[in-house]
């Protein structure tokens, strides 16, 4: 892992490198997904089966889209009590920070004659979407908890999940277990482009919903985006990514196993770390070699870190949080000694994680903020998965006679230089009227 100072150009193209890698996609993938789409459109049900028979599950049938009340029992018998009181404590965190972001619907009547206000309501259904990878064989169960908690605080009526089956058309029941603790309304053995087609259109088995959200792969992705407007999403999401700010008191291997735990993901995930020190520096860079030989995905995170990833030296902290703001990533670690000293320096990034003992991973499982967080540099204007994403807003305005007459002439005149007549004659017809 290589060591750049700043300023310098070559430590420019890297960090140029990192915020330009956007998320992007090839016209034969958003072709292939198209086509997805349409036939599930046209369709339904056999075209999931069709595709869930080719990559997924080749004799699961229509019928057995849906998993049963049996399934959840079964599941329930599978899964260990340990993973049980895992599932309890993240469950029970997340519901609390969640709850913390319902919003009120409000009402004033500041001038005379004139309501104003604002309706606060949920959607109606809402579709949560839990990679499993090809063949469900790596469950996202956290993927289930941060999708489904804040769906069912906002008070979305039917919630809806989608995951790959395995080979054998059964669902993993560490995802099952998880989907009965927060509420899911009903399982469905679907996964991919697929998958998000059907909750977009709805199918003969699977609801039509409002909103979907939930990380997966590039199709999933190019799904989302293709669907986006006939129902809402959560984002676009692209690579993982991490910057680490630390000072001499971290320690090189926290610094190392942190880089690697974003690195790992994919080839086109960015893993930086900012420090002031050059010493700190070099045993970084030596730590993530001896921890990256012993890594069972190592190719992938060399990848990554040869493309996207680096130490930069700067030559002080307002230099380092310029840069970190700069990049917006998707989560920031403060490995400083005093990590509350510079919160009022921080305007982008999607996750913050202070001290020495805030790993990422804590986010990602049991802290209680959800994970499902902006990347590819968007939390410059954009935010985490919450409550809000399954809210809408309704405006309230009401008038009384005398207060659009108090307002006519203002609105009458403002609505003649946009050279909208009806406009001004809805408002004139009133007001004459009323003289």
């Amino acid at each position: 892992m290589f060591i750049l100072d700043y300023p310098a150009a070559e430590a420019e193209k890297r960090i140029e490198d990192i915020t330009r890698r956007g998320l992007s996609f090839n016209s034969e993938d958003v072709s292939a997904v198209s086509g997805m789409l349409d036939a599930v459109r046209a369709r339904g049900d056999a075209a999931l089966i069709e595709y869930t028979a080719k990559f997924d599950a080749p004799e699961l049938t229509e019928a057995q889209l849906t998993v049963t009340e049996s399934e959840y029992e079964t599941a329930e018998k599978e899964v260990d009590a340990a993973f049980l009181n895992a599932l309890d404590r993240a469950v029970n965190q997340i519901q609390s920070f969640h709850k913390k972001q319902l919003k009120n619907s409000w009402f004033e009547a500041a001038r005379p004659g004139v309501f104003l206000g604002q309706l606060v309501n949920p959607v109606g259904a809402a579709g949560v979407y839990v990679p499993g990878a090809q063949g469900g064989m790596t469950p996202l169960v956290s993927s289930v908890l941060m999708g489904a908690i804040p769906a069912r605080i906002a008070g979305v009526d039917d919630l809806a999940m989608v995951t790959p089956p395995k080979k054998d058309g059964t669902v993993d029941p560490h995802l099952l277990a998880a989907a009965r603790r927060v509420g899911v309304d009903a399982v469905y053995k679907v996964g991919s482009a697929w998958a998000i087609a059907g909750l977009a259109y709805g199918t003969q088995t699977l609801p039509r919903v409002d909103v979907i959200v939930g990380p997966g792969n590039i199709y999933v992705t190019i799904a989302k985006k293709l669907v986006a407007g006939t129902v809402g999403i959560d984002m676009i999401a692209g690579p993982s990514e991490i910057l680490v700010i630390a000072d001499d008191s971290a320690d090189p291997a926290f610094i190392a196993a942190d880089l690697l735990s974003q690195a790992e993901h994919d080839p086109l995930s960015s893993a930086l770390l900012i420090t002031e020190s050059r010493g700190l520096a070099e045993k970084a860079a030596k730590e993530v070699e001896r921890q990256l030989a012993s890594l069972a995905r190592k190719d992938i995170a060399r990848q990554s870190l040869d493309a996207y990833g680096g130490i930069i030296v700067v030559p002080d902290t307002e230099t380092a949080f310029s840069l970190a703001n700069r990049i917006a990533p998707e989560h920031l670690e403060l490995l400083v000694a005093t990590p509350f000293e510079y919160l009022s320096r921080i305007r982008n990034a999607g996750a913050v994680f202070m001290g020495h003992y805030t790993p990422e991973p804590m986010g990602d499982y049991v802290a209680g903020p959800n994970h499902v967080l902006p990347t590819g540099g968007t939390a410059r204007f954009s935010s985490a998965l919450s409550v809000d994403t399954f809210m809408k807003q309704s405006s309230l305005i009401y008038y009384s006679e005398a207060a659009m007459a108090e307002e006519a002439d203002d609105v009458i005149r403002l609505a003649e230089i946009e050279g909208l007549g009806a406009h001004a004659g809805s408002v004139r017809v009133r007001h004459k009227k009323g003289s």
